[in-house]
């Protein structure tokens, strides 16, 4: 396959970028818009020590859960943890620190991270005694707000419906959710794919995620990339 860009790689070749005590990123809403591939060689390879950032903590066995259930994270970044009982009880043996964030603030914080805002304001937790403890506190016109710091990560991992050889990305209706943002927030972005489609056929208006954003394309398990491009 023409891979112009270089961008195109196998899942094996881009695990080389994964580490032990580094801080991944990952797209999906219990589940669904995670990149499984990508998230099956995770544990594979057997990290430990990570810091993981996303929406929740996926299922015992579904999505980013894989990874939380196995205690390969020491901390996670996310808005709930009710979808996976095993992150639960990882939390209160104190095995993993659990930051919640609400998901309007958690994925504003991915968003600033990714357009390079150090931070966003908001008052939602104000009213949080327990909240407020924690959070630098600014006031614009003697309103208070909570500081809340942009969120970044050395390897973001998403997942899309359709790529072309750029990188230029089409999600699948709700498996959208948060990947286009978490795409943006990655010091390397690693896009899994179910099918590549030729550069110039994606038509502006339907790309969700520009390529630059994307430094890898890897392709989901089981598709047969060379039948889908010709």
């Amino acid at each position: 396959m023409d891979n112009p860009f270089g961008k195109i790689a196998e899942i094996d070749t881009v695990m080389a970028k994964f580490h032990d005590g580094m801080t991944v990123m990952f797209g999906g809403f219990g589940g669904v818009g995670s990149p499984p591939s990508i998230i099956d060689a995770m544990v594979k390879k057997d990290l430990r020590h990570l810091t993981l950032i996303g929406n929740d903590a996926g299922f015992p066995q579904i999505g980013i859960g894989k990874v939380v259930s196995r205690g390969m994270a020491d901390r996670l970044i996310a808005s709930h943890i009710g979808s996976n009982p095993i992150a639960g009880k990882l939390m209160t043996d104190g095995v993993l620190l659990v930051e919640f964030s609400p998901q309007g603030t958690l994925v504003e914080r991915i968003r600033a991270g990714g357009a390079g805002i150090a931070a966003i304001l908001t008052d939602v937790g104000m009213d949080n005694e327990m909240v407020v403890e924690k959070k630098q506190i600014c006031f614009i016109e003697g309103k208070p707000y909570l500081v809340e710091t942009a969120l970044t990560a050395e390897v973001s991992i998403v997942y899309a419906k359709k790529a072309d050889p750029f990188g230029n990305l089409v999600y699948d209706k709700s498996a959208r959710n948060t990947n286009p943002l978490v795409a943006m927030a990655g010091d390397i972005t690693i896009v899994e794919v179910e099918e590549m489609v030729p550069l110039g056929s994606l038509k502006p208006e339907e790309i969700i995620t520009p390529g630059v954003f994307v430094d890898y394309i890897v392709p989901s398990e089981g598709v047969n990339w060379k039948w889908a491009w010709q």
